[in-house]
């Protein structure tokens, strides 16, 4: 698909201390295609400083290569170790940060919800969600990256796609002073 005019490009991360993973979707004609999927290595870095330095340098390059309109983010889950925690928010914020920076607009998922909407299984494991990205983007196996990171991060991207596809059916409302509050002009 190189060289085609994509209508818009999501940048999809799994954010990681070790390994971070990133996905590129083009959305062309309201159809999702796979265009590159990948790691940053982490672990070569002993200070986790210079472990956020390296995700800024390396998510700058990828944004300035691939110019994504859109970033989905997965956030992430509740472990019991709150440095481990920590350190994975602290990843994920310089990802966001760099979106924000290059005027990127970002959203978040959790991985039971990116797992249930790419296999239909919310329990589904990392391999079943690649197999399934591989099926749904008609992506040869040969293709596919060998760092599960990645297809999860080209989840994280599809699952956004098929989010901002779903029709807006009306506004919600808590009660009728919510309603009166949101529309002062039918109320008269």
């Amino acid at each position: 698909m190189d060289g085609l005019e994509w209508d818009k490009i999501i940048i999809g991360v799994d954010p990681g201390t070790n390994v971070m993973g990133y996905g590129i979707l083009g959305v062309k004609q309201k159809k999702p295609h796979a265009i590159a999927m990948g790691v940053i290595l982490l672990n070569k870095f002993e200070d986790h400083y210079l472990r956020l330095r390296r995700i800024s340098e390396r998510m700058t390059g990828i944004i300035e290569q691939y110019l994504p309109d859109e970033m989905a983010l997965e956030a992430p889950f509740y472990g019991k170790n709150v440095q481990s925690m920590l350190k994975l928010g602290r990843a994920q914020g310089v990802a966001m940060a760099t979106a924000l920076v290059h005027d990127i607009p970002i959203a978040e998922y959790a991985p039971l919800k990116v797992k249930q909407t790419i296999t239909g299984n919310g329990a589904a494991s990392k391999e079943q969600v690649a197999e399934m990205l591989r099926r749904i983007l008609n992506i040869p196996k040969e293709n596919m990256d060998k760092h599960l990171d990645a297809t999860d991060a080209l989840g994280v991207a599809l699952c956004h796609f098929y989010e901002s596809q779903r029709p807006v059916v009306g506004k919600t409302y808590k009660s009728w002073k919510d309603f009166v509050a949101k529309n002062p002009e039918k109320v008269k």
